[in-house]
């Protein structure tokens, strides 16, 4: 099986505060993995190493080594801005640039990277990627309008479109749908089910239902350590850690 991410002793502290704790995972190419535990467990702190935003952040120190594809991105010659091109990144909240339309949205990352050649490359690169983000229908004769007037489902999808445009290879998701009323969860996770198709995701979630429904794969954090990972099924249906079990039962908030 190929990995598109892996990680090696993985260590994070903030200042004195050890936060993520030696942690070895891998994540399969292609196909949802859910990383999944409560609240404050370190989810998104992990999450964000896995494109090295997480060094953006003062006092920050990261131990071991994340591997994309089997390199590893922490190495001294890898250029960050390298990663975060090949990595998407979607936010718990949807976060469109309010002063751009809908269509300057998706453009922005194309134009400042110099990825088109021209305006009708531009064109069908924003069209393909709404498309792709199943927005599409729904704005393509608004796309001077600005997302204000949108819905915080379809925002986050515009999101999904803004990430997508830059073709990445990795979707990070953190918590996605965390501020978006059901219809909205329900669009979005029918979206990343099409999605998994061309790209490998990474989905944080602290509920259990979410990560059963949506993903093939599964790890549950907790207080900084990797308690388990595997098949979703497997997990759900026989944990192999009581605490995993305590979890997805509910036993455990």
């Amino acid at each position: 099986m190929n990995f598109a991410i892996e990680t090696v002793d993985l260590n994070v502290y903030y200042g004195k505060n050890h936060v993520i704790k030696d942690v070895n995972l891998q994540i399969p190419e292609k196909g949802i993995f859910a990383l999944m535990g409560p609240s404050g467990c370190g989810k998104s702190t992990m999450l964000r190493t896995f494109n090295r935003i997480l060094e953006l952040k003062e006092d920050t120190r990261v131990e071991g080594e994340v591997r994309l594809f089997g390199k590893n991105v922490y190495s001294p010659e890898v250029d960050p801005i390298e990663v975060r091109r090949q990595v998407g990144m979607v936010f718990q909240y949807p976060n469109p640039f309010p002063h751009m339309t809908i269509y300057e949205n998706v453009a922005i990352g194309l134009k400042l990277n110099g990825l088109v050649k021209s305006k009708e490359d531009l064109d069908e690169r924003v069209e393909w990627a709404l498309k792709k983000a199943a927005l599409w229908d729904e704005v393509k004769d608004r796309l001077n309008d600005y997302p204000r007037n949108l819905s915080g489902g379809q925002k986050q999808r515009l999101v999904i479109a803004r990430a997508l445009a830059m073709k990445p290879k990795i979707l990070l998701m953190d918590e996605p749908t965390a501020n978006i009323d059901p219809v909205g969860t329900a669009k979005i996770e029918e979206l990343l089910l099409e999605l998994k198709e061309d790209y490998t995701i990474v989905l944080v979630t602290h509920l259990p239902a979410q990560a059963a429904r949506a993903s093939d794969y599964v790890g549950f954090l907790y207080l900084g350590e990797l308690i388990e990972a595997g098949p979703t099924r497997k997990v759900f249906e026989s944990p192999e850690h009581e605490l995993t079990e305590k979890y997805i039962t509910g036993a455990l908030g």
